[in-house]
């Protein structure tokens, strides 16, 4: 990637605005302590192939940083072509993951989960973002990470999700990812 910023994402199912994370008494550093944070990953190239290999990058960045990732999606095709993705994006590159499965909370321990629209039931350091809205569980995380192609209705989608968290009161930051 072209960018050192810290990994991010988001997406949603509804077009119901989210309500920030809330605060929490938990230990240090767990979700809903900071603000949440949301990095906006703008590629030049309008391939949902280039989308989603910057996604298995940031699942991959998380998986090494010993973070949770929810892989957010509400296109239960598209996410099983990131799931195939997952295991072939890099030569040597190893992903555990799993998808969320509805009433299955004690098998979702792998580092990343997939999510064709099921909230997980933990949180999760990061939230990468796939759908075409702000995901409806943001208070499950501290992170999101949007990433936005050069396809005009993903750009559109995306502005639009911007000015959600703007909304919000959060201040995106945006991240220009040059092609490889």
């Amino acid at each position: 990637m072209a960018d050192s910023a810290d990994i991010s994402d988001s997406a949603a199912s509804s077009g119901a605005k989210p309500s920030p994370p809330a605060s929490s008494g938990d230990s240090a550093g767990a979700p809903g302590d900071a603000a949440l944070r949301v990095d906006f990953y703008i590629l030049v190239e309008s391939s949902a192939s280039a989308r989603l290999k910057l996604a298995c990058k940031l699942a991959e960045k998380a998986y090494l940083a010993a973070q949770t990732a929810l892989v957010w999606h509400t296109d239960a095709t598209e996410l099983k072509a990131f799931d195939d993705m997952l295991w072939t994006f890099m030569d040597g590159s190893f992903v555990p993951h799993d998808l969320l499965a509805a009433g299955a909370a004690a098998a979702n321990e792998a580092p990343v989960l997939l999510s064709a629209g099921l909230e997980p039931p933990q949180t999760v350091d990061i939230i990468i973002n796939l759908a075409p809205d702000v995901p409806p569980c943001l208070v499950k995380t501290r992170r999101v990470a949007e990433i936005i192609d050069g396809d005009d209705s993903r750009r559109r989608a995306g502005r639009e999700r911007f000015k959600v968290y703007r909304d919000l009161g959060l201040q995106p930051a945006t991240h220009n990812i040059r092609g490889e």
